[in-house]
């Protein structure tokens, strides 16, 4: 909530920063009605300092920069992609770097965003459990990296971001009270439809019924990489804390309260989880949840043993899904040319950078 004595607007909530801004007008003898004029210049035009706001006084602007903050964090590094994908560094005021992404399609632009510095959960075939974890993100500096990104979005692609997904560094629901704050500050500070935002997890329970008992419709999107146990727990760690079967209850309940689809992931290893009997457990083992999957090819990573599945061999797992009931779609790799999967770019700018 704070960067040293001041206060980070972006990192409390709606109610809470009107009061601080109220507190502090009234100490500083300034009319009431400064607090919406300053919060329709963070929430509204994405301001990413105080000199920004043109309509305030010089000395109120002064002060304001003296007790609060509206950004910590800088742009280290951006690449773009011949598919048009966007891919920045943000460098945090300790010097510790994280991802997110900007995926245009033909009519949206959809953000995936960062909410840990590293992870600490393990998954082999992602390259954020190499870099392994360093520390949890605050709540503005998860929402800086909307603000900024979409500021981003509108001057390479003429549009605002249309969806975001927390599915870039590490595991939200770890970092489950910031995770949870700033989804309320995009929602209720920079109305952000909430329908539009997708929180995206390896499968930790708790999150999951928290993002359940929240009265806003925000989406879930799981991990699941594996209808098998023993193999899921191979892939993914977390599978020895929170078994598949305790993950999918959690997921039902979700469900029961939001009565909404539950969306799916699962990266196509080449020999390693794209087997027809793997599919049709997955059909066993999602009856009754009214889910979608998305089949995504593995995107290699320097040093990983493994390939993406071959395309007949996705199609063949798609088409026994969706014989079983199941909707699925196979997801088209973005950024390849630019390190685009979680965790790549960072890791490659740090291994060239240690390059003598």
């Amino acid at each position: 909530m704070t960067t040293g004595d001041r206060v980070e607007l972006l990192g409390v909530t709606p109610e809470r920063a009107r009061v601080e801004l109220r507190d502090s007008l009234r100490e500083w003898d300034q009319p009431e009605y400064r607090v919406e004029q300053i919060l329709s210049w963070v929430w509204g035009r994405r301001a990413v300092s105080f000199s920004d706001m043109t309509n305030l006084p010089v000395e109120l602007r002064d002060r304001l920069e003296m007790a609060f903050c509206l950004s910590s964090a800088t742009r280290s590094f951006e690449a773009r992609s011949t598919d048009g994908t966007i891919k920045h560094l943000w460098r945090l005021e300790d010097g510790e770097q994280v991802e997110s992404v900007l995926i245009p399609a033909d009519d949206r632009v959809t953000l995936c965003l960062s909410s840990q510095a590293g992870c600490a959960l393990g998954c082999r075939f992602c390259a954020t459990g190499d870099l392994g974890f360093t520390r949890q993100l605050r709540t503005a500096e998860i929402v800086e990296q909307y603000r900024d990104a979409d500021r981003v979005s509108v001057e390479a692609f003429g549009r605002a971001i249309a969806n975001v997904v927390y599915m870039g560094m590490g595991e939200p629901f770890a970092n489950l009270e910031p995770v949870l704050e700033s989804l309320t500050v995009l929602n209720a500070g920079f109305e952000f439809g909430a329908r539009r935002i997708t929180v995206s997890t390896v499968g930790l329970v708790p999150g999951i019924r928290a993002l359940a008992g929240r009265p806003e419709p925000f989406r879930l999107a799981v991990s699941l990489h594996s209808a098998d146990p023993e193999l899921r727990r191979e892939l993914m760690p977390v599978e020895r804390r929170y078994p598949l079967d305790e993950l999918l209850a959690a997921v039902r309940d979700y469900q029961a309260r939001k009565a909404r689809r539950v969306s799916f992931e699962y990266v196509m290893i080449d020999g390693v989880n794209d087997s027809s009997e793997l599919a049709r457990l997955l059909v066993k083992r999602l009856k009754g949840i009214s889910s979608y999957v998305n089949l995504i090819p593995y995107n290699p990573i320097p040093g990983k043993p493994w390939g993406p599945s071959h395309p007949e061999r996705i199609d063949d797992f798609r088409s026994i899904l969706e014989s079983g009931g199941i909707p699925a779609a196979v997801r088209t790799p973005r950024g390849r040319d630019i390190a685009a999967a979680c965790g790549q770019l960072r890791l490659e700018r740090e291994l060239s950078e240690a390059l003598p």
